[in-house]
């Protein structure tokens, strides 16, 4: 009897009228399966880790700080970041979708107009090309880009927006890291690892300029 009251339930995405418990409770399973691929493509998660990881990396301290506190970090910066958005789409979809005044295509289709405004304002042109291209659509129509374009361009962007802070962070550490090998070369003591002596002058750098404050301060200004 369980069995066909349940096979029983129909649920209509596009009827208009408050959500009934059921429908709220697909959506929200639904939102909680994509959240980890939606967190790494649709918002800067991707390049804040990206940028954190390789600042670690410069420093020499791959371990250090560990991959959860800078996941987390990146987590909290990437929501700062996305707070107008998400205000946003709370405010024009989810909040009349709740009320019935919209139904689930309507809402979906305003939850998706400042997501792709904020997703194209960091894009790089030749990267939203590129996937335009790809998917058959005009180049012309950068503004009214398909998803499908979008997604891609947006998290390769990304990506190569994470290097070069990254690279420009690296510089000063390979810096260092030349000036202790000439000096270990030219008192004789090539049997030591340059980067053992080089590490402490590198974390005593980064702590004494407020590297980590810096960092977040150019990501939140970058994203």
């Amino acid at each position: 009897m369980a069995l066909l009251a349940a096979s029983s339930v129909t649920v209509n995405f596009n009827d208009l009228g408050k959500p009934s418990t059921s429908l709220i409770i697909i959506v929200a399973l639904t939102l909680l399966a994509v959240a980890p691929a939606a967190l790494l493509l649709l918002t800067p998660f991707t390049e804040v880790y990206v940028t954190l990881r390789v600042v670690s990396n410069a420093i020499g301290v791959q371990d250090l700080p560990p991959s959860q506190v800078l996941a987390a970090l990146s987590l909290f910066i990437s929501l700062a970041l996305m707070a107008p958005v998400l205000t946003h789409v709370d405010h024009s979809a989810l909040a009349p979708w709740l009320a019935g005044k919209l139904n689930f295509s309507q809402a979906l289709s305003s939850a998706e107009g400042p997501l792709r405004s904020y997703m194209l304002h960091h894009t790089r042109k030749q990267d939203l090309e590129l996937f335009l291209s790809v998917t058959g659509h005009p180049r012309s129509a950068a503004t009214a880009a398909p998803m499908l374009a979008v997604v891609p361009a947006y998290a390769i962007s990304s990506i190569e927006t994470a290097m070069l802070m990254g690279f420009l962070v690296y510089v000063p550490f390979v810096v260092i890291d030349l000036v202790v090998a000439s000096l270990l070369m030219s008192t004789g003591m090539v049997m030591l690892p340059p980067t053992l002596v080089s590490l402490p002058f590198k974390i005593l750098l980064f702590v004494l300029v407020d590297g980590w404050a810096l960092v977040s301060s150019a990501l939140l200004k970058v994203g």
